[in-house]
């Protein structure tokens, strides 16, 4: 933790006064929580490190009720965000390259892309709310507030701060240094494609030809998104993306290697349908996300002088993406902390207790999807054992 940075207990009750809360992370939890708060009153800040000219995206999420009734509470209807409101997931046996057998299960939720749901929210983000370009450093205090460091020597003062900045997060470095990211042993690698296997695609289809490699599809607007699970070596990861797991812990297109494309493209030819393989081989814009893990959460709030800082989804504890718990956990955490905040400022709740409450109810779901991951990709033969 940052040498300047001082936790003291709190006794203090909620007053009139309106918290000043500052969200780091402007991808999908941060803009949940910063609407969250704004429709409750607070004065909301959004920090983002990327700037506004950078190019973002992602792969398919799934979106669990729960979730989804939170972004029809900020008014976000799912036609916004939903291309296909299919809920069937077919799980597909794949042997000699062909399908062998198929069990079909019903997803309690839709399927998102990140860039669609990413619109959304953005779109309502007030002027003035998101800031761009503003990488935390540290996080200090002065006259016993917190307060966010920034690369090039700006600071903020705020009352709470909410990092959902991710993965990589500079808030769990910060807040909780002991729990470090560790390499799984394989890599989703992620396409987007023009095309589709058939043109009556609408479902999510789970291919597995066998232990040690899964292949996922869905359609997507103009196309389809796919996913292929592999196994990979750390040495490996950085011959073909040009840096350890753990430290380019996102592909990007300009990330792939020659070298990379022919290893997905081998093992698609090798394993799956020829109508599949072909859409592997068609793919031009691919990216690809070393699978991580990490120590479970012991504790998702710390206070921070007089203020507080949180951590939020992804920020708070990474998960294998066969869980489907990623975005979901977020989304929920930025609901609770919203209703532990609005106690606070409507009731007088006193915070620290609020802020516990919300962690007592929220910890235990996060712990369990961080353990769940490696339970799943040991069942399919993925990652180190």
């Amino acid at each position: 933790m940052d040498s300047n940075l001082t936790l003291a207990a709190h006794g203090t009750r909620g007053g009139t006064r309106r918290l000043r809360v500052a969200v780091v992370g402007g991808s999908l939890t941060g803009p949940v929580a910063a609407l969250l708060l704004l429709r409750a009153g607070f004065d909301v800040t959004v920090y983002e490190a990327a700037p506004a000219s950078a190019s973002l995206g992602g792969g398919l999420i799934g979106l669990e009720h729960t979730a989804l009734d939170v972004l029809d509470r900020l008014g976000i209807g799912q036609h916004e965000f939903i291309a296909y409101d299919s809920e069937t997931i077919l799980q597909v046996a794949v042997r000699d390259r062909r399908p062998a057998r198929t069990v079909r299960r019903t997803y309690p939720g839709r399927n998102t892309t990140w860039t669609l749901l990413h619109q959304a929210l953005t779109a309502r983000v007030p002027a003035g709310v998101l800031r761009t370009g503003m990488r935390v450093t540290g996080l200090t205090t002065h006259s016993g507030r917190p307060v966010l460091r920034f690369a090039g020597g700006d600071s903020e003062p705020a009352d709470l701060v909410v990092f959902a900045d991710g993965r990589s997060s500079t808030g769990r470095r910060l807040l909780d240094p002991d729990r470090k990211l560790r390499y799984a042993g394989y890599v989703a690698h992620r396409g987007i494609a023009t095309s589709t296997p058939r043109p009556d695609l609408r479902d999510f289809v789970r291919l597995q030809p066998c232990p040690g490699a899964q292949f996922t599809i869905a359609p997507v607007p103009d196309g389809c998104d796919w996913t292929f699970y592999l196994g990979c070596a750390a040495d490996e990861y950085q011959r073909h993306f040009g840096a350890s797991p753990t430290r380019r812990l996102f592909a990007l297109p300009r990330h792939i290697s020659p070298a990379a494309r022919t290893h997905v493209d081998g093992h698609a030819d090798h394993l799956l349908p020829p109508d599949h393989a072909a859409i592997v081989r068609a793919t031009t814009t691919r990216m690809a996300v070393p699978v991580l893990d990490i120590d479970p959460p012991t504790r998702m709030m710390w206070p921070v002088g007089d203020g507080h800082a949180v951590l939020l989804g992804d920020a708070l504890a990474p998960v294998r993406p066969h869980t489907a718990r990623g975005a979901n956990n977020g989304i929920e955490q930025a609901a609770g902390l919203a209703v532990a905040l609005t106690q606070h400022r409507r009731y007088a709740a006193d915070l620290p207790a609020a802020l516990d409450g919300w962690q007592r109810r929220h910890l235990p779901a996060a712990v369990a999807a961080v353990r769940e991951g490696p339970v799943i990709g040991d069942r399919l033969g993925l990652g180190a054992r």
